[in-house]
């Protein structure tokens, strides 16, 4: 009997310690957000009635990184809503610049420089997502 309470008190033990988050880094942040990926690029959007609403505007611009299982799966689902959890780093989701934006200008070798479409995205760092009842808007 002692034996079976105390794999029993060891199986309660190791479930709830493997049920734990991962520590944050003092440099990032863990955000969840709601919206729809194309490719590596999740798009935030307004978060269905009846679930929990984001701090992130709808419209934000996120490339997703992590491991290859994960983002396979997330694309996977493409054309419907998810909410996926993961890090970024501290501060990248407040506008920088105070209201001052230095963009490219002619180059001096007779071309022009084109802006980057990858320039304003935030990188987050998938920790998991699961998929809403909701499809993307078209």
């Amino acid at each position: 009997m002692k034996a079976l309470r105390t794999f029993a008190l060891l199986l309660a033990f190791t479930g709830a310690a493997a049920a734990q988050e991962k520590p944050v880094p003092k440099d990032s942040q863990r955000i969840t957000i709601h919206g729809c990926v194309s490719g590596v690029v999740f798009t935030t959007m307004p978060s269905p009635e009846h679930e929990s609403r984001s701090a992130v505007a709808p419209g934000r611009r996120f490339r997703l990184a992590g491991k290859k299982e994960i983002l396979k799966d997330i694309r996977d689902r493409e054309g419907g809503m998810l909410e996926i959890t993961g890090l970024i780093r501290k501060g990248q989701l407040e506008p920088s610049g105070r209201g001052v934006r230095i963009g490219p200008g002619a180059s001096p070798l007779g071309g022009t420089m084109g802006r980057d479409a990858n320039f304003d995205q935030v990188i987050l760092d998938v920790e998991g997502w699961r998929s809403l009842l909701t499809d993307c808007p078209r």
